[in-house]
């Protein structure tokens, strides 16, 4: 099984972004336990994180023949991102939406998310943790 990993805007700024809302660890520390994880369950796992949409949509076209699922955190583009929306539907890749922070407690615009509908599952408020979820979920439901 192949995943990819995609989070969005200022994800790349974890550790010193809001670290009351998002924790003191760094995207790199985010990395290395999401490839820890999937070592261990023998999941071949592949990182992209971008500030910019098109390049988010363009990663999502080309994961199309070679990726099994996609764990997305689209960050403020989830609120926003009708393209990145599509790019999920087009390419009919199982995937589940992540969120660091508890998004239904925070801000009224937060609450909306255009790709909330055709994803298997969504993952909100557990921190770092949640990405292990949305793997777990991946896991068992993607059959090969």
């Amino acid at each position: 099984m192949k995943i990819l990993v995609i989070n969005g805007p200022n994800l790349n700024l974890l550790g010193i972004r809001q670290p009351d809302i998002y924790g003191k660890s760094t995207y790199a520390d985010l990395c290395a336990l999401i490839k820890e994880k999937c070592e261990k369950e023998e999941i071949t796992v592949e990182f992209f994180q971008s500030n910019h949409e098109g390049d988010i949509v363009d990663k999502i076209g080309e994961s199309l023949g070679n990726t099994d699922g996609i764990v997305i955190n689209p960050a403020a583009y989830t609120h926003t991102s009708i393209a990145i929306a599509d790019a999920l539907k087009a390419v009919c890749i199982p995937y589940v939406e992540v969120h660091i922070s508890d998004v239904s407690k925070r801000e009224d615009f937060r609450k909306i998310s255009y790709i909330r509908s055709d994803a298997l599952d969504t993952v909100a408020g557990e921190g770092f943790e949640g990405y292990l979820r949305a793997v777990d979920i991946l896991i068992s439901k993607v059959k090969l």
